[in-house]
């Protein structure tokens, strides 16, 4: 049975969170101009379970995001059950509001992909480096 090491599964789920919030920024420029859009951005990634599953959470205190789920008495009371959006949220980083409330700012979007491709290459340089390490242990040059 073959276990993925947790620096490539942590990797890989930065990897997917990158891909995601850039899909989100492209939809945030395409509607740039749309009345009343709000801009959205992607929750970032809760990597603490990765760290207990691996034994780096032994001992030390941490915190995480709370995680809510409708109940029925907060259905009784008109609560809608949260979006299966897979954690995207309105982005509260907008500089400012367009007269017909859109909040998209393509300076602001552009500045937040250069963020993403810089991330994806650290990414990127990680795992290479990685698989190298894993290549040179098991004598594959």
């Amino acid at each position: 049975m073959t276990s993925t090491p947790p620096l490539i599964a942590g990797i890989t789920r930065s990897m997917k969170h990158l891909s995601e919030r850039q899909r989100v920024i492209a939809e945030n420029i395409a509607n740039g101009e749309t009345p009343k859009f709000k801009a959205r951005e992607v929750e970032k990634p809760d990597f603490s379970a990765l760290l207990e599953a691996h034994g780096g959470g032994r001992g030390a205190p941490h915190v995480t995001r709370p995680r809510i789920s409708l109940t029925a008495g907060m259905a009784a009371m008109g609560a809608s059950p949260p979006r299966g959006t897979g954690g995207i949220i309105l982005d509260k980083d907008t500089s400012e509001t367009k007269p017909d409330g859109n909040n998209v700012t393509l300076e602001d979007q552009l500045l937040k992909m250069g963020g993403v491709q810089s991330d994806f290459a650290a990414m990127t340089n990680l795992y290479r480096k990685q698989m190298g390490l894993i290549k040179s242990a098991l004598g594959r040059n």
